[in-house]
């Protein structure tokens, strides 16, 4: 089983059989007119090549994102996948060792992106923030930015919000996704906590990470429960309300827990 880079590398160095057969042999083989043109015209396939397989492996992601936010990963296959991209399945085979292979890279694909945003927002406000940084600023540094991420991402972003729910909720396995992409920025939150109340316990500066994590996951998993509760008042889906409030809401319970 070839790693997708390698998968990438072997298929674009392979002959292309829909051409004619000379296009195989090596240009001492050929002619001179036929050699130029063979040059010519074998980066323009392989980046086409390329650049379709990069499109399908995208479309793949999407379908798969979508389909594990909604179902878990249990309940999706890879055929399950290749039908909604319309694909056969054993492309996916060649790809991918099996489903939690594909789940793991769907959820690589997105963490890195929401990580360094934070990790900027972060380190950009503790520059600013000088020997003074507040509960709230490293709140809304790393709350609001990962909230305008998803209000600003579209449907993707939506379903992969989704999936991080989940991840977070699965000790089996889900744990460890999240430790390998997101414990440095968590950790960089945690440490500039650290300095806006340096007279707090350090395990109440851990337990109030555990709770601001909690209250954010539940509300990426958007279960719909907070429209129901409250009669239409407040909706699971409406994150722009969440930043509004959530930062505010943590600082005070960390001021709480602290004092």
């Amino acid at each position: 089983m070839l790693n997708l880079s390698e998968t990438v590398n072997a298929h674009s160095l392979a002959c292309e059989h829909t051409i004619a057969s000379e296009r195989c042999l090596t240009p001492a083989a050929l002619g001179e007119s036929d050699r130029d043109v063979t040059q010519t015209e074998k980066p323009a396939r392989r980046s086409r090549k390329a650049d379709q397989r990069a499109e399908t492996m995208e479309q793949i992601f999407d379908a798969a994102e979508e389909l594990f936010s909604k179902h878990g990963l249990h309940g999706v296959t890879l055929k399950d996948v290749a039908k909604q991209v319309g694909v056969h399945h054993t492309l996916l085979n060649y790809y991918f060792s099996d489903k939690k292979a594909l789940f793991d890279a769907v959820f690589a694909r997105r963490a890195g992106v929401t990580s360094e945003r934070r990790m900027k927002a972060l380190e950009d406000y503790e520059r600013a923030a000088g020997d003074a940084p507040t509960v709230e600023g490293a709140l809304h540094a790393f709350l609001d930015t990962d909230l305008d991420t998803y209000i600003e991402g579209g449907e993707g972003w939506k379903h992969y919000a989704k999936l991080g729910a989940q991840v977070a909720n699965t000790p089996e396995w889900g744990a460890d996704l999240m430790d390998q992409h997101f414990d440095p920025v968590v950790l960089r939150l945690i440490e500039l906590l650290k300095r806006a109340l340096p007279n707090c316990p350090e395990d109440r500066i851990f337990w109030g990470y555990h709770f601001v994590t909690g209250a954010l996951m539940l509300t990426l998993a958007r279960t719909g429960r907070i429209d129901k509760l409250s009669g239409g008042l407040c909706h699971s889906d409406d994150f722009p309300a969440v930043k509004e409030v959530m930062a505010n809401f943590m600082a005070a319970g960390f001021r709480s827990i602290c004092s």
